[in-house]
């Protein structure tokens, strides 16, 4: 009776691991829209504004052409003024580095693409990722800005290098704003909020941190952040800046993800 007790508690353990894993393999490609909203500073014209942010594709083993593919079409459909790409664009390998941007080229949106580099582009080759950026019609952003308008209102758009790997230069994306301009600033690492405090950058789009990627069901993860839990995910405040982390929509090591939802951000400004 206890051998036969024994034998299906060992049944039930293994049917519970392959489901589990099976879900996490799941998960890993349930891409949620994320939809969120932004007041502070939005001037009049650009109420309704609509910022499709994309971030951590990691193109690769795990992100193939075809599901690259559906992304864009996905991104492309919910007729965006202006996409922001937040770096992270490959796995591990510089050859990735073409086809990924030869797929992000059929982005579409009013106001243009603009971008940064993360790690995992500097850890490969930068310069390569900026000439096929380029080639691409993406505009990077790293310690750069513009201005975008609608008529005679404005406003500031930014991005810094990345935290690990490269200068991170505010002065950009501050020169020639006020207090009273809406500034955008694209991060790939949310840790540079930390280093903000001019009062001038009203939001800070990163990634990076996957949310945890597998996480402790969804209230814990390991995070590459000094911060600990603070930049895991969604809304976070810095000491002047608020922060939104989005959580990906790729993974890194394996193709798993649980209590992490890879995720398109909609991010649509009202005055």
């Amino acid at each position: 009776m206890f051998s036969r007790i024994k034998k299906f508690w060992w049944l039930g353990l293994v049917i519970f691991l392959v489901g589990l894993a099976s879900y996490c393999v799941f998960e890993a490609y349930w891409i949620k829209v994320e939809n969120i909203t932004y007041q502070k500073d939005v001037p009049v014209a650009f109420s309704g504004y609509k910022i499709v942010y994309l971030s951590d594709i990691h193109y690769g083993p795990f992100f193939s052409d075809e599901r690259l593919s559906e992304v864009v079409e996905q991104v492309n459909g919910l007729r965006p003024d202006l996409i922001l790409l937040g770096g992270d664009y490959i796995f591990d390998k510089t050859n990735q580095i073409e086809p990924v941007f030869r797929g992000l080229s059929q982005l579409k949106a009013k106001d243009g693409v603009f971008a940064v580099l993360g790690n995992h582009d500097h850890w490969e080759d930068p310069d390569i990722s900026w000439k096929f950026m380029r080639e691409a019609g993406i505009v990077a952003l790293d310690n750069k800005a513009t201005w975008i308008a609608r008529g005679e209102e404005k406003i500031r758009l930014g991005g810094v290098g990345d935290w690990w790997n490269d200068k991170v230069d505010f002065e950009p994306t501050i020169a020639d704003t006020t207090k009273d301009d809406l500034v955008i600033l694209l991060s790939h690492n949310p840790d540079v909020a930390e280093l903000e405090d001019s009062g001038l950058i009203d939001l800070i789009l990163s990634g990076h941190t996957h949310a945890g990627q597998v996480t402790l069901f969804g209230q814990w993860g390991v995070i590459p952040s000094f911060y600990g839990q603070k930049y895991r995910q969604a809304w976070a405040k810095a000491q002047e800046a608020d922060v939104y982390v989005s959580r990906g929509v790729g993974n890194t090591l394996l193709p798993l993800r649980f209590g992490a939802r890879p995720e398109i951000t909609v991010l649509t400004l009202e005055n």
